[in-house]
Order: C-alpha cells, then sequence, then structure tokens
C-alpha cells in the first residue's frame, strides 16, 4: 500500500481534538482516495487513508484493532505471508482464523501480539506503523528493514504526533516551522540531509530504516532492530545452481510485490531493470490470464544522444509488453518548481524532476504499483583486484591464471571491459573529496557555528564496523542513498497515489547477491547476464553497462533560454544559507560536477520560496 496515516496521543491524558484529527486525515486524501477513517478515544486519535494496492487490502479497515486492546496505523507489505501466518498459528490459539486473504495491518497485530517488541524480527517486505498497546499504555512503531516506508513524528511537550507524511506531522499547531538549519546545511554540500535520524524542521524526527520507536511511561526511545550482515560466502557445486537460485529467488520477491491486478515497471533497457520485467511477466504468467504488465521508459530523442528507446522497445517486444516512452528533450530546468503541486516537503536537488513525476503520472493511468530496477548494482558491487590479491596472499596461483582466463573468455568479454571508463575513474578517483570542490557561498556564521568544513571534508571517511563477506557491496546496500531515493518515489513527495516497489531490496534476495563470490557471478553483472540467456534479446544480456553518452544538465546549460540561472532573485531566508554573490555563474558549464554543485542554491530557493507561498501544503 501506499497509503496515509497519522496519530496523536495526549500523554496528559487530555482529549484528541477530533477535528483536528479528521483534517489531518483528510490532507492524507491524495494519498489514499479509497477511504478515510478515524479512530478517536480519550487521549488517542488514530487516522487512516487507505489506497488498495494488493487483493487483501480489498476489504482492510484501517485504523484496524485486536480485541480493543491494540490499535494499529499501517503503510505495509508483508511479504512470504504463508510462512508468517504458519509462525503465528503455531504461537497462538487466536491466530487460527489467520488466512492468505487477511490483511497486512491484522497480520502485524498478531505478530505483536505473539513477539511483542520481537515481531519484527519475524517480518519481511515494506512497512511503517504505529501500535497502540492499551493494556501497556504503550506506543510501539517500526520502519522497514531498507526504509522503503517512512514514518516521522514530533513529541512537543506532553503530545507526539506521528505519520508517514511530512507535511501532515506540519498540520498539527503545536508543531513548529524552525528550520534545522544542519540538515539544510548537508542538502547544500552533500544534496540531503546526513542524519537518517532529522528532518528539515527542527521539532520533526524521522525515524531510521530499522528502527524501532517505543513511547512508554513518558519515556520516549529509539533502537535498531536489525543490521545487514552476510560473512558466509556461497558454494554451489555447478554453475547453473547459482543461476536457478537467484531466478527462484527473484521470482519471489517480485511475486510478492504482484498482489494485484496490474503493474508498471520503469524500463531502461539495461540489464537491472529488463531482469525484473522479464521476472514480472513470468509471473503474471503463472497467474494465468493476460499480460497486466506495463513498461515505461524516459528518453532523450534530441537533446543528448540516447540509446534507451531502442534497447527497452528491445525488451519490451520479446516480452510481449506494451511500452509507453516518455520524450524529455524539451523539459527544462525546473520546470514546474513554482507550482504548488510540486512543493516537496523537504528541500531536493532534482532539477529535471518533473519527468519522474510526468512518468508516475503515466503509470497511475494503468496501475498503482511500479517495479524498478534499484539495487542491483550495490548488491552485486565487487572489486575484482580483491580476488586476485586473495589468491595470490594464498598462493594459489593456478586459480588465479584459471579464473583469469575464464573471466575473460565470457562471450562479449572483450568488449566489456571498459578499459577508458577504468583508466578515467583511476585518474579522477579523488574528484568528489578534493577540497576545491568545497563551496565558497556558504554563508560565514552558519559555516563556523556547524563546523561544515571539517564535517564536508570527514564526509565518507567513517567505515562500517560489520564484518562483510563483501564488504564493498554491503556498504553500498546500505548507503543513505537509497532510503533518500525511495522518499523521492514515496506519494508524500510526489503527491501521486503509485507505490514503487524494489524487488532488489527484498531481504532474502540481497542477503543472496551479498553472499556471492566475486567471480565469476558480480563483476560486469554476470549473474544477470547468464540469467538473461534465452529470456531476454542478446542484445540485451550482452550490452555494455551504458552511462549517458553526455550529461543533460550540461546539454540544458547550453541552451540560450538557461541564461536565467545566473539571474535568480534570492527569496530573503536564503542568506541565512548562501551568500548570494559569490556562487559562480552556471550556464555554459561543461563540467556537470561543478554545475550540479552550484545550482543547489537555486533548488534551495525555490523549496524556500514554496515554503512561503504554499505554506503546509
Amino acid at each position: 500500500m501506499v497509503s496515509g496515516f497519522v496519530g496523536i496521543l495526549n500523554l496528559d491524558g487530555s482529549p484528541v481534538d477530533r477535528t483536528l484529527l479528521e483534517r489531518m486525515t483528510r490532507f492524507l486524501a491524495f494519498r489514499g482516495p479509497d477511504a478515510q477513517e478515524i479512530f478517536c478515544q480519550g487521549p488517542l486519535g488514530l487516522g487512516h487513508a487507505m489506497l488498495r494496492a494488493t487483493r487483501e487490502a480489498a476489504t482492510e479497515k484501517q485504523p484496524g484493532a485486536l480485541d480493543d486492546r491494540l490499535y494499529i496505523v499501517a503503510d505495509a507489505r508483508i511479504d512470504a505471508r504463508a510462512e508468517l501466518i504458519d509462525k503465528l498459528k503455531t504461537k497462538s490459539n487466536a491466530a487460527g482464523s489467520l488466512s492468505l486473504s487477511t490483511p497486512d495491518s491484522e497480520l502485524i497485530l498478531h505478530a505483536y501480539e505473539s513477539w511483542g517488541e520481537r515481531c519484527v524480527e519475524h517480518l519481511l517486505g515494506d512497512f511503517s506503523f504505529a501500535i497502540w498497546d492499551a493494556p501497556r499504555r504503550r506506543l510501539f512503531c517500526a520502519r522497514d528493514h531498507f526504509g522503503v516506508k517512512l514514518l516521522y513524528y514530533s513529541y512537543i511537550g506532553s503530545t507526539i504526533v506521528f505519520s508517514n507524511t511530512l507535511n501532515c506531522v506540519r498540520q498539527h499547531p503545536a508543531v513548529s516551522d524552525r528550520f534545522n538549519d544542519l540538515a539544510i546545511a548537508d542538502f547544500l554540500l552533500f544534496d540531503s540531509n546526513q542524519n537518517p535520524a532529522t528532518t528539515s524542521f527542527s521539532d520533526i524526527q524521522r525515524l531510521p530504516p530499522a528502527h524501532l520507536l517505543i513511547l512508554e511511561q513518558g519515556t520516549l526511545s529509539t533502537r535498531r532492530y536489525w543490521e545487514l550482515s552476510v560473512t558466509t560466502p556461497i558454494h554451489y557445486s555447478r554453475n547453473e545452481e547459482y543461476v536457478e537460485r537467484f531466478r527462484e529467488l527473484l521470482d519471489t520477491a517480485v511475486a510478492d510485490r504482484l498482489r494485484t491486478g496490474t503493474a508498471g515497471v520503469r524500463m531502461s533497457g539495461g540489464l537491472d531493470s529488463s531482469t525484473v520485467a522479464a521476472s514480472a511477466q513470468r509471473v503474471f504468467t503463472w497467474k494465468g490470464g493476460a499480460s497486466r504488465l506495463h513498461a515505461y521508459t524516459e528518453v532523450y530523442d534530441s537533446l543528448i544522444r540516447h540509446e534507451e528507446r531502442y534497447y527497452a522497445k528491445l525488451v519490451a517486444d520479446a516480452l510481449n509488453i506494451p511500452i509507453q516512452f516518455l520524450a524529455i528533450d524539451d523539459y527544462r530546468l525546473y520546470d514546474g518548481a513554482d507550482h504548488s503541486g510540486n512543493a516537496s516537503p523537504e528541500p531536493t536537488h532534482s532539477v529535471l524532476e518533473r519527468s519522474t513525476q510526468d512518468q508516475l503520472r503515466q503509470v497511475s493511468a494503468e496501475s498503482r504499483v511500479v517495479l524498478t530496477g534499484d539495487g542491483a548494482d550495490p548488491g552485486l558491487s565487487a572489486r575484482i583486484s580483491v580476488h586476485f590479491r586473495q589468491l595470490f596472499a594464498r598462493k594459489q596461483f593456478s586459480h588465479a591464471l584459471s579464473d583469469a582466463a575464464r573471466y575473460l573468455t565470457v562471450e562479449g568479454r572483450l568488449s566489456r571491459l571498459y578499459i577508458r571508463t577504468r583508466w578515467r575513474l583511476l585518474l579522477t578517483a579523488s574528484k568528489n573529496q578534493n577540497p576545491g570542490l568545497y563551496p565558497r557561498w556558504l554563508e560565514g556564521d552558519l559555516e563556523k557555528r556547524l563546523a561544515l568544513r571539517e564535517r564536508w571534508e570527514s564526509w565518507g571517511q567513517a567505515k562500517s564496523t560489520v564484518v562483510a563477506f563483501r564488504p564493498e557491496a554491503q556498504y553500498a546496500l546500505v548507503d543513505s542513498t537509497w532510503p533518500n531515493m525511495f522518499e523521492e518515489f514515496d506519494a508524500g513527495v510526489t503527491g501521486i497515489p503509485v507505490e514503487a516497489r524494489f524487488p532488489f531490496f527484498d531481504l532474502r534476495l540481497a542477503s543472496f547477491l551479498l553472499a556471492l563470490p566475486r567471480l565469476p557471478w558480480c563483476c560486469d553483472k554476470q549473474l544477470l547476464r547468464e540469467a538473461g540467456r534465452g529470456v531476454l534479446p542478446k542484445a540485451i544480456w550482452l550490452r555494455r553497462k551504458s552511462p549517458l553518452q553526455s550529461d543533460p544538465l550540461t546539454a540544458c546549460l547550453r541552451l540560450p533560454e538557461t541564461a536565467w540561472v545566473d539571474r535568480f532573485e534570492p527569496v530573503p531566508e536564503l542568506g541565512r544559507y548562501v551568500v548570494r554573490n559569490r556562487i559562480p555563474a552556471v550556464q555554459g558549464e561543461l563540467d556537470s560536477w561543478m554545475a550540479w554543485i552550484h545550482l543547489r542554491p537555486l533548488s534551495l530557493n525555490f523549496w524556500l520560496r514554496g515554503r512561503s507561498r504554499y505554506g503546509n501544503s
């Protein structure tokens, strides 16, 4: 589901303002147009706006309750439901009536009843929920492992307000509009807030991924309940077993995300999204009936050289699925940024974000669910040099020679050695840590007060203490980039009731990928290439990893009509963060990284102007 929820709890025992709760629930109607319901009893108020995006949700009602003891609001899709139901029936007699048609929120309630706070150890899927345990007078909230779903809260005086939508929390009159300067400074330095527990507003916190929130006897605490750790490699006797197991896990992950009649897939024509599309088509075929999968692809036809129309069409034809192209050549920087419907809850540096919005609108005409191929890159991250260093250290020279020969003789490998790319990366490896890229336009007092230069220089230096079989992949998969990306697709940001689902971030599949040997399966995504043989067109599974051959940002900046970006008028609030006359000109800039950095103040300016113009909307 992509449903919205809100809760208010007055710890001083005063009754919740029903009118306020109704207004906050109506605010969420854009997330859940199918139904809006509230539960209001004394100091507790819960509201829910329903979007039915699974078959089981057809009869679901939220806020939900169990025996007038436990109450829940949730935005959740629970996977491996049959296994969970079997465990619940073994654990509790009260779970005897559960079946595969039981809504997800009810399964969560029974899991909490059976295991208490440890219920999250038995839940798979994407979820954000809040449970009021009336006998214990305990509020219990949780967010899924990778942070696909969201949860915000504000603890002001004797009241806690929580929701999966930031702007909904801001509707409560006790929650102020004060900015969190460090979060906004992080945006200007890194594109996003580096503290997963805070937001751009001082009064509003974000529950980090894989965390619980418990409020009991007036004390609020949060703690991590899970940490990714894959230390043991997988070894099968036959190469075919690796491919078979991958397909099995991918199809299971996709099937759990396709408990719906129709779905879209954001398909670029590359390996990752094409592999997901092929899996989704298999799942729909197993379920019987005509194909209900639709592909959506953004393309450039003239602004830059772009091959995705050709490759995506090859995949769509091979899988026999309809495809819609969205040509984005005429999109310009910050198109629609001044429109109230595009006012994001927090600053975003998506200078061409209208294309994503328009593609999601395309999806919404056919479906409420869209799959993506995001997650394959980090899951299959591998340093081939590490593999050979380990063999040399163990003096396994013949093994190293054999692996090198096998790697180089794979079909199409010689065209995919990426020699030029590797050489360029070697020459520019330290570019992103070059102190010369530190922005000179930051406001001086802010810079000193928050020690921003020191913060910038130390960025990326902290290392995880988690031991891993392939640490480079494990670091990549839990990078803060991903929760930020999930948030950009959330309906609370897009305003569009479409739920993006990410099969490669399925915990079962991700754990499998992280346990794979670097060679032959991870380097150059050989696992996906082998899985695509006989399924995807040969041109796809032999295709080079192909980033854009030129940058659309610098292409737009070469156009005369973008000269305005160097003349923008700052709103007064921008002066708290940026010295306007120190921002260098970016029109005609050929270095896309430099242009990207120096456009951040303009992105912040649009957000600040939107906040003042549209308020909390």
